[in-house]
């Protein structure tokens, strides 16, 4: 004979982005630790390579001076996509407005999204991409250090992105909202790793 207790299926325990702010004010999540919430789930990243920290300083390097005034590039930081996720992209385009410093920054506030991907590519273009999608991220650029090419992804939907295209390696690649910026791949891609 089977039970209700025994037919109770164990379920997961999903975190708000609320509940995971309060964690980390309260200490319960560590300052050093690489983490991000997404769809609910605390999520442990990799640690960052020296490729990868070479791209996204070149990438910040070359794009906050072109952009200065017409976007916030945010580094590293976190952007809200709904009540459960709370990304660590590696560059963010941030439309400029006044509050970020209390109201977090929130897929309409968002132009581009930039993932440096090495270790964390299946993960970064699959479910990463899918839930920016899904939030509305208009741009999504993957620098994928396995083989020195930029993916861009556009047209947004619930099914994910319906324009992608490689960047290869010797190529130029401008943000969709500011075609007038033009960056060489050389200038912030390292040799590819494959």
């Amino acid at each position: 004979m089977t039970t209700t207790a025994t037919r109770t299926l164990a379920q997961r325990r999903l975190f708000t982005v609320t509940e995971y702010v309060a964690m980390g004010e309260a200490g319960i999540l560590k300052q050093d630790e690489r983490i991000e919430l997404m769809s609910g789930e605390i999520v442990h990243m990799a640690p960052i390579g020296d490729p990868h920290l070479f791209c996204t300083d070149a990438l910040n390097m070359w794009l906050a001076p072109a952009l200065a005034g017409r976007v916030v590039v945010r580094v590293q930081g976190s952007i809200q996509l709904d009540e459960f996720g709370a990304p660590q992209p590696d560059v963010v385009l941030l439309r400029p407005r006044p509050g970020y410093h209390s109201d977090s920054a929130k897929p309409e506030d968002v132009f581009l999204v930039i993932e440096v991907a090495d270790t964390s590519l299946e993960y970064d273009s699959g479910p990463k991409a899918a839930a920016y999608a899904a939030a509305g991220i208009p741009e999504l650029w993957i620098a994928n250090l396995r083989t020195g090419e930029v993916e861009v992804r556009t047209e947004p939907s619930a099914a994910g992105y319906d324009m992608v295209r490689i960047v290869r390696n010797d190529g130029r690649i401008s943000p969709r909202a500011f075609p007038d910026v033009i960056v060489e791949l050389r200038e912030f891609m390292p040799p590819a790793t494959q």
